[in-house]
């Protein structure tokens, strides 16, 4: 996905020994569809050099504000008004410490005090010694910056250049890359608490075997991801899938449908939506056994009773909560044929206000989707597509029947 398809990003590197991570950071930028414009300052020049980022970007490197490539000689000011965001990653204690103070004795620093603060935002990523990252003062001028209008990512943990382990390492390039692209979503759902269900579950016939289904998660872990995008605070709650925790969720992992039940009932009753989107096994056996069950050569067969799982979705929507209407909740149904017919009984019989249908087989473990959205009004498709994209749009209308409902 080119998720920063028309953006125009001024990547500045300051002095640090994380700025080999700036170049995997520009070669990500300019995969998502980003053109990227490299301002390094002299410092950094010391740890990479100008002609790989050049490399990189497909663009003449500044590192100097009396560079006279420009014809105004004003590379401060023209680098400044072509960027739609100034990301400077690695951002140096020193650098935070220069921008804090309005210091502009660079190209870097002067572009980025010289930038017109409501339209091009300047994001900062910190890398330094774990000592440097705590010390007061650093503490001090982060606060500032953001009091300031600039925005400061987290930084990652573990080991350092320095052969010390801690706070204050750059994050990842590809976690930088997913605070950037959520930085440009509209935040439709800012405020709000969204609970996200997703994957499959399974359910123990023995100590080695078990029902499941052929849910891979993607879809559910697409929306969590949105919905964070979005502004909200989100949990997901999931069952056995190796997928990666998307950026700023909160994760629970669950194997079975009794526990998923377990985990989204308390976390239900602080959530403003809920989005049940795993794929929840139907029945579960009454009485798994401790020991593997073994063939013996007769050719009888086990004899294994099933039980009915709960119907997580149903329960919540039977909520005080959700019958108030302080919960809104949406309903998944994976159908296999008819999936105008079945998902709308699936609205009706699970008291659901909005349900999205797809077809099952076309879809677990594919990146791509299609999904078919019911409500009390009828039915509207939204057509094949990356489940990330399918995912902000689903957000955008449970955003718009929220608005609407206040």
């Amino acid at each position: 996905m080119n998720d920063l398809s028309n953006k125009h990003i001024v990547l500045g590197l300051s002095g640090g020994i994380a700025c080999y991570k700036a170049a995997e950071l520009c070669r990500a930028l300019v995969k998502a569809g980003a053109s990227v414009q490299v301002v390094m300052s002299e410092a950094a020049t010391q740890f990479i050099t100008p002609v790989t980022m050049q490399a990189l970007s497909n663009r003449s490197v500044f590192t100097s504000q009396w560079d006279d490539r420009e014809s105004n000689n004003m590379a401060h000011i023209n680098l400044s008004r072509e960027a739609d965001a100034i990301l400077v990653a690695p951002a140096s204690a020193d650098f935070m410490a220069k921008l804090l103070h309005g210091r502009a004795d660079d190209l870097l620093s002067l572009m980025c005090l010289a930038r017109p603060i409501a339209q091009v935002p300047l994001i900062l990523a910190p890398a330094m010694n774990r000592e440097m990252w705590q010390h007061p003062a650093t503490q001090r001028n982060m606060s500032q910056l953001k009091a300031d209008g600039a925005f400061v990512l987290d930084v990652g943990q573990g080991e350092q250049a320095c052969g010390e382990t801690g706070d204050g390492r750059m994050l990842e390039p590809e976690e930088i890359l997913a605070d950037l692209i959520a930085h440009f979503q509209p935040k439709r759902l800012a405020g709000k608490r969204v609970l996200v269900t997703a994957g499959p579950t399974f359910e123990m016939i023995d100590p080695v075997r078990g029902i499941t289904n052929l849910s891979s998660g993607k879809m559910g872990f697409a929306i969590a991801r949105a919905a964070q995008e979005a502004g909200a605070q989100v949990t997901l709650v999931v069952g056995p899938v190796s997928l990666p925790t998307p950026r700023g969720v909160q994760r629970v992992d669950v194997k079975t449908a009794l526990q998923m039940q377990a985990a989204v009932s308390p976390l239900s009753d602080s959530s403003d939506v809920f989005i049940a989107t795993a794929a929840v096994a139907d029945w579960r056996v009454e009485s798994p056994t401790d020991q593997k069950i073994k063939k013996d050569g007769s050719g009888a067969l086990p004899v294994l009773a099933f039980t009915e799982n709960p119907d997580i979705l149903a329960g919540v929507a039977q909520s005080k909560r959700a019958r108030s209407g302080a919960l809104y909740c949406v309903g998944f149904a994976a159908e296999s044929h008819d999936l105008l017919e079945h998902a709308t009984a699936k609205r009706q019989r699970k008291g659901v206000p909005l349900l999205v249908g797809n077809i099952g087989p076309a879809t677990f473990g594919q990146d791509d989707n299609a999904l078919l959205l019911i409500d009390e009004n009828g039915s509207k498709a939204l057509p094949h597509a990356h489940k990330l994209d399918l995912a902000r749009q689903l957000v955008a209308e449970i955003a718009q029947r929220l608005s609407n409902s206040h």
